[in-house]
C-alpha cells in the first residue's frame, strides 16, 4: 500500500492580480458609488480589456467577505451576502432637550422625590406635551412610589443611567447654583433659583458643610 506524504496538501493554482488590475482594484474600492467600464478605463494607466479584468478580480474576491458586483452594467465592492447578516446599520440621532425637559430634569433632580403637580408649582407653568415622557424614554427618570396625601400622586426621581450619563458617582455629586453660575453653565441672574438646590440631598449636603464648620471653630 502507497503511504501518504507528509503534509500532502493540494495546491490550487493562485490568481496573480497585474499592476493594470490592481489598479481597478483601488479605484472601485476608493470610489463611494458604482462604476461603469468606461469610467474605470478613464482613470487607468494603461489599456487593458477593462470586462475581463473585473471577471477576473470578481472570481479573485468570490469567497472572501467583500465581493465584486455588477449592478445595471456598474461595478462595486459589496459585503458578502452571507456575512450582511453580521453588519448593521447603527445611527446616532442627536436631539436638543427642549428648555422645557430641561428644567423639569433640573427640578426632579434638585427636588426628588417629586410630583407632576410639585414640578409644574415650581416652574410656575403647566408640563408641555410629553416633556417628563422624553426624560423617562431616555430612562433618566422614573416614578419612585407615591406620596402619602389625598390621591397618592406619582413621585419621580432619577435612575442610575442619568448617574451614569452625567459621570456622577450621586446626587451629592452634583453642583449647587451657584457653583453652576461660576462654572459659566447659567446665568444666576436670569434663572429661577427655586429650581436648584432645595432637594432633600442638597439640604443633607449644606448640613454636613455646617456640621464641617462647626468642627473647624470649636
Amino acid at each position: 500500500m502507497n503511504k501518504l506524504k507528509k503534509n500532502n496538501v493540494f495546491q490550487f493554482p493562485e490568481i496573480k492580480i497585474t499592476d493594470q488590475e490592481k489598479e481597478i482594484e483601488a479605484i472601485l474600492f476608493a470610489s463611494n458609488v458604482p462604476l461603469n467600464l468606461e469610467t474605470i478605463e478613464s482613470k487607468i494607466t494603461k489599456k487593458i480589456n477593462i470586462e475581463k479584468a473585473l471577471k477576473k478580480l470578481q472570481t479573485f474576491y468570490l469567497n472572501r467577505g467583500i465581493n465584486l458586483v455588477c449592478i445595471s452594467n456598474k461595478w462595486s465592492f459589496r459585503t458578502s451576502d452571507k456575512l450582511s447578516n453580521l453588519l448593521s446599520k447603527q445611527k446616532t440621532i442627536e436631539k436638543k432637550l427642549s428648555r422645557a425637559a430641561i428644567e423639569t430634569l433640573a427640578i426632579i433632580v434638585y427636588h426628588q422625590p417629586v410630583t407632576r403637580a410639585e414640578v409644574e408649582d415650581i416652574r410656575g407653568v403647566a408640563f408641555g406635551t410629553n416633556t417628563l415622557e422624553i426624560l423617562m424614554e431616555l430612562n433618566w427618570v422614573k416614578p419612585g412610589g407615591r406620596k402619602d396625601v389625598p390621591g397618592k400622586p406619582i413621585q419621580y426621581v432619577t435612575t442610575d443611567d442619568f448617574l451614569s450619563h452625567f459621570n456622577l458617582q450621586k446626587l451629592s455629586d452634583l453642583p449647587t447654583v451657584d457653583e453652576l453660575g461660576a462654572a459659566g453653565l447659567i446665568d444666576t441672574s436670569s434663572v429661577e433659583k427655586s429650581i436648584f438646590g432645595t432637594g432633600k440631598f442638597y439640604k443633607e449636603k449644606t448640613r454636613r458643610k455646617k456640621g464641617r464648620y462647626l468642627l473647624q471653630y470649636r
